[in-house]
């Protein structure tokens, strides 16, 4: 693993993390497992592309 995969599995949990807490917190942004799952998802395609 060089330093660019370790980044960018902190970025993606950071970011998963605090979509799933605002989601918790604030139950009318939707579901908190899909939103946390979502960003992830779109995140790991979006920087997939190397």
């Amino acid at each position: 693993m060089d330093g660019r995969t370790d980044q960018r599995t902190v970025l993606l949990l950071l970011v998963g993390g605090s979509a799933t807490y605002a989601a918790l917190e604030y139950p009318s942004f939707g579901a908190a497992l899909l939103v946390g799952v979502g960003v992830i998802t779109l995140l790991h395609l979006l920087m997939k592309n190397d």
